[in-house]
């Protein structure tokens, strides 16, 4: 099972990058590879949510349940439907002195033994790719709205 990491230094508070992170319906404003996200649940602290991502030119759908955590402030989410076997990870947002680190991390599992051994290596570094662009969209936001 694939696990990817990135994280990227905000220059702003950490509630301000939370607030941006948690509102997941604006992403499709700023950011380039996701089409559409709409929450179909909403209780509590947490949501589900119905994405739409094109990546390189392969549209990807999926649904997946996301848990806030205000306090910390943090972020929980996994996949309750779609093309993968397992798509789950967190978004974390640190303090620190010169602003925020917000770091994503995701974990998936393709579900197809037979061909997980060829096609796990391209899916991470696409995976990754995707991270960065998205902390770089928030990034921008974050920085724009200071």
């Amino acid at each position: 099972m694939p696990t990817v990491e990135s994280s990227i230094l905000v220059k702003g508070p950490k509630e301000e990058a939370y607030r941006i992170a948690r509102n997941m319906e604006d992403y499709p404003r700023f950011m380039e590879n996701v089409k559409q996200v709409k929450v179909v649940q909403r209780e509590g602290n947490w949501t589900v949510t119905d994405w739409v991502t094109n990546v390189d030119g392969r549209i990807i759908k999926w649904q997946e349940k996301d848990i806030f955590n205000e306090e910390r402030p943090h972020i929980e989410y996994r996949q309750v439907a779609g093309d993968l076997k397992k798509f789950e990870g967190e978004w974390r947002f640190e303090e620190v002195a010169e602003g925020t680190v917000i770091t994503l991390t995701v974990d998936f599992e393709l579900g197809i033994p037979m061909l997980s051994g060829l096609l796990n290596p391209i899916l991470k570094k696409k995976t990754l790719q995707n991270c960065e662009a998205m902390l770089t969209a928030i990034k921008e936001q974050v920085e724009l709205a200071g």
